[in-house]
């Protein structure tokens, strides 16, 4: 099937947010969230900085190193985060079954694979529910050295509005609560939210800024952040 644009449809499936869809346009793909873009296989190079950023803020010893990454999209922070030398493990939490079993066709080239690898273990959960679990952390060894999320288009566009708690001074709070005492907090954003760093400065000792430019429109963010004040 061919859609207006040009793109064909590979799938469609009713996701536990509405509809999703995964396309082909040409060489790439594109994942479709309730008719509304959500992110695509044609750069991935914030979605890897993300990962990259986040490990070089870690203080303290290089390794064992371990990661918690909310969302698992077309798998670019995945494979940045498998292919690390020093990542001893890295837990990917992600709400779509169908996203997760893209990556067993289609969009596998783009994770590399790392879904297969013992190292790396899937929780098919919802990341704001997940969080906010006891056993959030479990198997983590005391906390992870590097959170990073990307489930939504920034913390002012999100896909669905309950994720909008995961950027308030309580989903911070929790978030923190998974680090180690090392740890390094890290959020992707299409775009600056100034509001957002604000109160990260708030709720963290140490806060960096790092746009990445885009080919058109403003550059995507990433926002480093560690040290929780409590």
């Amino acid at each position: 099937m061919t859609d207006a644009a040009g793109a064909v449809v590979v799938e469609r499936a009713e996701g536990v947010g509405g509809e999703l869809v995964l396309r082909r346009d040409g060489g790439d793909y594109e994942i479709i969230s309730n008719g509304v873009f959500l992110m695509d296989t044609r750069n991935g190079e914030s979605e890897r900085l993300l990962v990259r950023w986040a490990l070089e803020a870690l203080d303290g010893p290089a390794a064992p190193v371990r990661v918690a990454i909310g969302g698992l999209g077309v798998g670019f922070s995945l494979a940045e985060a498998a292919g690390t030398p020093g990542v001893a493990a890295v837990t990917v939490v992600e709400r779509e079954p169908a996203v997760v079993g893209w990556h067993d066709g289609p969009l596998r080239p783009f994770s590399r694979g790392a879904l297969q690898d013992p190292r790396v273990r899937v929780v098919r959960a919802d990341l704001v529910e997940w969080i906010a679990t006891a056993d959030a952390t479990a198997g983590a060894g005391g906390g992870f050295d590097v959170v990073c999320l990307d489930i939504d288009n920034g913390p002012h566009w999100t896909v669905t509005p309950g994720n909008a708690r995961l950027y308030g001074r309580e989903g911070l709070a929790r978030l923190a609560g998974l680090l180690s005492g090392r740890g390094v907090l890290a959020v992707w954003s299409a775009g600056a939210a100034p509001g957002f760093e604000e109160l990260l400065r708030a709720c963290f000792a140490r806060v960096r800024v790092r746009p990445v430019p885009v080919p058109r429109g403003e550059p995507d963010v990433v926002y480093l952040a560690g040290g929780h004040r409590g």
